[in-house]
């Protein structure tokens, strides 16, 4: 063997690290250089063999017949590597952050390869990173590592530098084929037999060996090639390259009788193992071209003595592991290049459910049990989820993590579309199912990417009143049972983050009434094990109040009560606990009376837990950093200075996030006919902005790609869940809505026009199931001030009107022409309750033509005005109104906010959805009114103030027949019943 492998390595290598637990991988990082040449290294042996081949020539050596030259192997890597490096360059033009990982396990404490793979990947402008592994680890170790790469989004190429006895089918085949760099797993392999090259990754080193031949001007057509000693991958890809350039090719073990036979016929030999010494080269015939691409090289362990210059074709296995790496840097950009591809916008290759309408529509519930669901995996990779970014709960529903924003960053967001109404009856207008029969027609009938994003049903309405709210016939989510109970829990950690922070604030009063600052402060700063300290949230409180010190014991008696002490006033407590039920004996309540509590009674309430601040700022959250702060930032009370006291003064921050830290990943579910559905946050759309989460609807808009759509809801009419949506939930997201569609119904309509009242369970009176198209023309004074309402925003309005069997067609022809007439983009009737996707196929088209419309999307109100004139430009410009009339109560809750700092936040109106106005009987388009507010509450956190419109009542009640009465369980089969 050339004694110059050695010295180069000598050369080469910096201290090794020793054998121990394998190195995590860590956050790849740009590959370290070595110093010297450009190839640290590399250059330096070639140039060494360059010098050599000359002094070889000067003395007489022959090179064989023909005396043929080698090839310029220096020139050959240098090709290899420089085009890898212009063709990453033009992918990160367009692509600035981009930079392709490659991973290298290693079992074993000879880095040869790692430094030659760290020169190349620096030289070509990619990231490598290793993960050393003691020598001695078995397979169920190595597997382990290559499942974690697997699942890394960051890494992009993964190969092995193992012992050969390691390279066993099963963790070959545990790589993913779309990673494996190195060509050895079973689906590349059968891609290269089939003809496939394009599509799959070859072995570098067999594809070094043929490099060097051909350029070394060896004809492979009609030669004899023997492989010998090659095992598994490397002899398959071998066989398989040699034969496609016209070879015949014969492959042996060492130990084969044949073999002296064998060698003394090839034209080419190729050493895929280390030759034993027993072999002598005289087998081999003279002229022949002989090359070594032993696996155990790869791993750092050198081959037997090389030919050398005892025949034509000097290439040693120094030559084919250069190239073999070079070729790997070269396989690596190729699957970066792949993986960019797979991030930028294309169709999804999604398999949509088939429905088969029945007339009569049977019940929602029948509907969505008679629908198989597609397997909640299977649907995330339709629509391009990787599988790590994914939380499975069961088998229809699971949680995507937020780091998919991260991957898909650069990928331009789709078109995104609001689904609002006109002021609803009580038995609502149907803006779900719109939402969601419009995105079954955009997917499965149009065949273009759209997403639904929809709120979390509370369990008060779903046991009270309104019963399920997944949509509804033929266009809704399913499972709908799955929906409408408890989903994966997200309302339950709001309320149990809700509640901890409401016995926070009661505790804290009690032990501050009841201990000496001393006492206090020593209970509050403990001493654990000897050692006194002060927790990061503590040492926040200490920064707020300018105390610049870390060591308790160092505090004054002042900095120690200043620290202790909240001073809660009871009387300005506005956190209130929660509970996900209709209980209106909750709405008043005295907590403190036991004996314990020693008088530190007081008069409170319970919400409903979907009003909670924490559902706000779950759905108004951009990242699990921005959460915690937002909690924290939530005022509880006001101390008896007047300042605020926050959730972070209290010390339960972190604690929150704890509880809150899987509700903030959005739901995945789908719809009847298959296409993806978001399901986040549910704000009560009272009091709170009444949208689905920023979260769900940002990482829709980067899977649905540029030419995709997201359609999100808003909660009750445009002039209550529009309004918000744009005014705080698009200044909170930065998000620009490219159109609105305004649902609509004969039914509210002709209630607008003068009808008679609707009420929930009570059979509708004749006017609303006979044609009668005078109210419906009255009534539509109400569509046209909502469609007025959207063009305040700039935003294209296109009307969805959901047609119910008792419509008639001169209704909904009337519908529709004074829609237009009033402004509307289009004006279309729907059909999906009674068919599905295919009833909107005609609102999709309308949809997808105003998108394309130039937005000139604005905000109502700059939010620097005083928070009086914020809340008089809502009523006017939206609901009409002639002025607004604070209570003296509500104009102190201003003047404290406005003191407190708080003044520039935009405004969430609490107002009754069933009007224009404060008056819920008050029906089509109220005049000449003023505005009376009640109260002024502030939603810190969250990053609004509420103003209450006359009375709201935060926690519904139960009516006299709620819709539990109708829910069962069938203890057979454990199949619900009689839910909608």
């Amino acid at each position: 063997m050339s004694a110059l492998l050695p010295r180069f390595l000598r050369q080469l290598r910096c201290p090794l690290q020793p054998a121990g637990p394998p190195r995590r991988l860590r956050a790849p990082g740009r590959a370290s250089s070595h110093g010297g040449d450009r190839y640290g290294g590399v250059e330096g042996l070639l140039g060494q063999r360059r010098q050599r081949r000359q002094q070889n020539a000067q003395a007489g050596t022959s090179h064989g017949p023909g005396g043929r030259e080698p090839p310029a192997r220096n020139s050959i890597v240098r090709e290899v590597i420089q085009n890898s490096k212009e063709v990453l360059h033009l992918l990160q033009e367009k692509n600035p952050a981009f930079k392709p990982v490659l991973a290298i396990i290693q079992a074993g404490d000879d880095n040869f390869m790692q430094e030659v793979n760290q020169n190349l990947a620096e030289e070509a402008g990619l990231n490598i990173t290793h993960i050393c592994l003691p020598p001695e680890s078995g397979e169920d170790e190595i597997i382990d590592e290559i499942l974690k790469i697997n699942e890394d989004t960051r890494v992009h190429g993964l190969a092995l530098q193992i012992s050969e006895n390691l390279f066993s089918n099963k963790v070959l085949n545990a790589l993913k084929p779309e990673k494996d760099v190195d060509g050895v797993t079973d689906v590349n392999l059968g891609k290269l037999v089939r003809g496939d090259a394009h599509e799959c990754f070859v072995s570098p080193v067999a594809r070094a060996v043929i490099e060097l031949l051909e350029k070394s001007g060896v004809n492979l057509d009609g030669k004899k090639v023997l492989v010998v000693g090659a095992h598994g991958s490397l002899e398959a890809t071998l066989q398989c390259l040699f034969q496609r350039r016209g070879s015949m090719t014969m492959s042996s073990q060492w130990k084969a009788p044949q073999l002296q036979s064998k060698l003394h016929e090839a034209d080419v030999v190729v050493f895929g193992s280390p030759k034993p010494e027993e072999i002598p080269f005289s087998w081999i015939q003279p002229g022949a071209t002989v090359l070594n691409c032993s696996h155990d090289l790869l791993s750092g362990t050198l081959g037997c003595g090389s030919p050398g210059e005892h025949f034509s074709g000097p290439i040693t296995e120094k030559d084919v592991s250069l190239l073999a790496a070079a070729l790997r840097i070269q396989n690596m950009v190729v699957s970066g290049r792949r993986w960019l591809r797979e991030q930028q916008y294309t169709r999804w290759r999604l398999h949509c459910l088939k429905l088969q309408p029945l007339s009569p529509v049977p019940s929602d519930i029948e509907i969505s049990r008679a629908q198989t669901p597609k397997s909640v995996d299977v649907l995330a990779k339709e629509i391009g989820l990787l599988a790590d970014e994914i939380e499975i709960y069961g088998k229809s529903k699971a949680k995507v993590r937020l780091s998919l924003l991260e991957r898909l960053k650069d990928q331009a967001d789709g078109k995104y579309v609001l689904v609002a109404g006109i002021t609803p009856t009580p038995l609502g207008e149907g803006k779900s199912t719109v939402t969601v029969g419009l995105v079954q027609a955009l997917t499965a009938h149009l065949n273009i990417n759209s997403f639904a994003c929809l709120r979390q049903p509370s369990q008060g309405p779903t046991f009270g009143v309104k019963g399920g709210a997944a949509g509804g016939g033929y266009a809704q989510v399913i499972p709908m049972e799955e929906f409408n109970l408890h989903l994966t829990g997200d309302i339950h950690a709001i309320t149990a983050a809700n509640n901890l922070l409401a016995a926070a604030i009661d505790t804290r009063i009690l032990h501050e009434n009841t201990q000496t600052d001393k006492a206090l402060y020593n209970r509050l700063v403990p001493s654990v094990n000897g050692v006194r300290e002060f927790s990061d949230i503590q040492l926040a409180r200490l920064k707020k109040l300018g105390i610049d010190k870390t060591d308790p014991g160092a505090l004054t008696e002042e900095e120690m009560r200043r620290f202790a002490r909240l001073d809660i006033d009871p009387s300005t407590i506005t956190w209130q606990r929660v509970l996900d039920t209709n209980d209106r004996f909750l709405r008043k309540i005295t907590i403190g009376q036991a004996n314990t509590e020693k008088g530190c009674s007081r008069q409170a309430q319970f919400d409903i837990a979907v009003a909670s601040e924490i559902m706000a700022v779950l759905a108004l959250t951009n990242s699990l950093k921005d959460m915690k702060e937002r909690l924290g930032r939530m005022v509880v009370a006001s101390d008896k200075n007047g300042h605020p006291v926050t959730a972070e003064d209290l010390g339960v921050t972190g604690a929150l996030t704890v509880l809150m830290k899987d509700a903030i990943k959005p739901n995945l579910m789908q719809t009847l006919e298959g296409t993806p559905v978001f399901v986040h946050a549910g704000p009560f759309a009272n009091i709170a902005h009444g949208n689905s989460s920023v979260l769900a609807d940002k990482i829709a808009l980067k899977l649905v790609g540029e030419e995709g759509f997201v359609v999100t809801e808003a909660g009750f009419g445009a002039d209550i869940g529009m309004e918000k949506f744009f005014n705080i939930k698009c200044r909170a997201s930065g998000l620009v809505p490219n159109v609105v569609v305004l649902v609509a119904t004969v039914r509210a309509l002709k209630m607008h026009g003068g009808g008679p009242s609707v009420t929930a369970g009570v059979p509708l009176k004749r006017e609303y199931t006979e044609e009668n198209i005078q109210l419906v023309a009255d009534g539509c004074c109400n569509l046209q001030k909502q469609i007025q309402i959207a063009q305040l925003f700039g935003v294209p309005v296109v009307v969805a009107l959901n047609v119910f069997k008792t419509d008639t067609r001169a209704e909904i022809d009337l519908v529709c022409e004074l829609a237009k007439r009033a402004g509307a983009f289009d004006a279309v009737p729907c059909y999906h309750w009674s068919v599905g996707g295919k009833g909107s196929v005609d609102l999709a088209w309308a949809v997808r033509e105003a998108a394309s419309k130039r937005s000139r999307f604005r905000f109502l109100y700059d939010v620097q005005l005083p928070i009086v004139e914020k809340i008089r430009t809502i009523a006017q410009a939206v609901y009409g109104a002639r002025d607004i009339e604070l209570s003296p109560e509500a104009q102190a809750k201003v003047d404290r906010y406005t003191e407190q700092g708080f003044g520039n936040l935009p405004i969430c109106m609490a107002k009754t959805h069933l009007s224009l106005s404060h008056q819920p009987d008050k029906k089509g388009v109220p005049r000449d009114f003023i505005l009376p507010i009640s109260d002024v509450r502030a939603s810190i956190g969250a990053g609004f103030i509420y103003p209450l419109v006359g009375t709201m009542s935060t926690m519904p009640g139960l009516p006299t027949r709620p819709c539990f009465y109708d829910i069962d369980l069938d203890t057979e089969t454990e199949q619900v019943k009689g839910l909608f």
